[in-house]
C-alpha cells in the first residue's frame, strides 16, 4: 500500500506541472493566432511577386541561371527547418524523418548532400549521421521575432553559395501549416525557381503591356535573387504557424494527462487513507474489547 505522504506529494507535484502545460498551450494558442495573420500577409506578397515573375520571364528571358539552373543534378543542397526549441510533438521528428529519407535516396543515387539548418533541433538529431554534410547552421532566428532583416542572411548565403557553384539543387524542408487541425512535411524546391500556373484570370491578363525601368532583364534578374530571401521568409513563417499548432496540441495532451493521473491518483489516496483509518479502528476496538 503506497505511503499517504508519498501520494500526498506526488499529486501536488502533478497538479503544478497541470498549471505548467496549461499556461504553455494558452501561450502556444495567443502565438498561434498571431502567426496566423503573418502567413496570410506574407502569402499575398509572395503571390503578387510570382506573378511578376512569371510575366517577365514570359515576355523577356528565362534564360537565367535561377530558372534553368548549372545544368547538372549533381550535389543537393537540402535546407532543414525545424525549431529551437522542444516540447512541440512530433513537429521536429517530422522533418527529421523526411530529411533522413531524401538524403538516402539521394546519396544511393550517387548524390553529394550539403546540409544547413534553420534551427537546432534538426541539426541536433541529424549531427550523428551526416555531420560531414553540414555547411551552415542558423539558430540564433528567433521566430516571434523574425523579419526580413534577418532573413537576409539567409538568402544571401544560399546566392553566395549558388553563384560560387557549390550546389545545383536547392530544396527546403519543412512543417507546412494547413490549419489549426493540420500541418504536413513539404520539399519545396528553391533552386532553380519552379514557376507557378496561375488562374485563367492571370492568362488573360496577357494583353497588358508594361513598361520597366531601367528594364525587365535587369529587374528579372533582381527579383529572382529576392524571391529566394521572400520563399525563405515565407517557408519560415508557416513553419513557426506549425510549430505553435504542434506544441498547443502537445500541451492539450499533456493537461488531459495531468488530469486523469490527478483523478488515479487522489482515488488510491481515498482508498489508502480510508483502509488505514479501518485498520487504527479495528485496532481501538480490538484492544478495548481485550481490557
Amino acid at each position: 500500500m503506497s505511503n499517504l505522504k508519498d501520494l500526498r506529494v506526488r499529486i501536488i507535484s502533478v497538479k503544478s506541472t497541470r498549471k505548467i502545460t496549461m499556461a504553455m498551450k494558452m501561450v502556444a494558442v495567443s502565438k498561434l493566432r498571431r502567426a496566423q495573420v503573418a502567413v496570410d500577409q506574407i502569402k499575398q506578397y509572395v503571390v503578387c511577386m510570382e506573378r511578376i515573375l512569371v510575366r517577365l520571364i514570359r515576355d523577356y528571358s528565362d534564360s537565367s541561371r535561377l530558372i534553368v539552373g548549372t545544368g547538372k543534378n549533381l550535389v543537393h543542397l537540402i535546407i532543414v527547418i525545424t525549431s529551437d526549441r522542444g516540447l512541440c510533438g512530433g513537429f521536429n521528428g517530422s522533418v527529421v524523418n523526411s530529411v533522413r529519407e531524401l538524403v538516402n535516396n539521394l546519396q544511393s543515387s550517387g548524390k553529394i548532400i550539403k546540409l544547413m539548418f534553420i534551427g537546432n533541433k534538426g541539426r541536433d538529431q541529424l549531427k550523428r549521421d551526416f555531420q560531414k554534410s553540414f555547411v551552415e547552421i542558423f539558430d540564433k532566428i528567433e521566430y516571434q521575432s523574425v523579419n526580413i532583416d534577418n532573413v537576409n542572411r539567409v538568402g544571401e548565403k544560399i546566392i553566395q553559395m549558388f553563384e560560387g557553384g557549390e550546389f545545383d539543387v536547392c530544396t527546403i524542408i519543412y512543417n507546412h501549416f494547413k490549419s489549426a487541425l493540420s500541418q504536413e512535411v513539404i520539399q519545396y524546391q528553391l533552386i532553380p525557381f519552379f514557376v507557378t500556373e496561375f488562374s485563367e484570370d492571370f492568362r488573360n491578363d496577357s494583353v497588358a503591356v508594361y513598361e520597366y525601368e531601367p528594364s525587365g532583364e535587369a529587374i528579372l534578374d533582381k527579383l529572382l535573387q529576392r524571391n529566394v530571401t521572400i520563399q525563405i521568409f515565407r517557408i519560415i513563417l508557416e513553419s513557426n504557424a506549425a510549430e505553435q499548432r504542434a506544441r498547443m496540441m502537445a500541451m492539450d495532451n499533456a493537461t488531459r494527462n495531468a488530469d486523469e493521473m490527478i483523478d488515479t491518483l487522489t482515488i488510491r489516496y481515498n482508498c489508502s487513507r480510508q483502509a488505514k483509518i479501518t485498520t487504527e479502528l479495528t485496532e481501538i476496538i480490538s484492544g478495548a474489547e481485550a481490557l
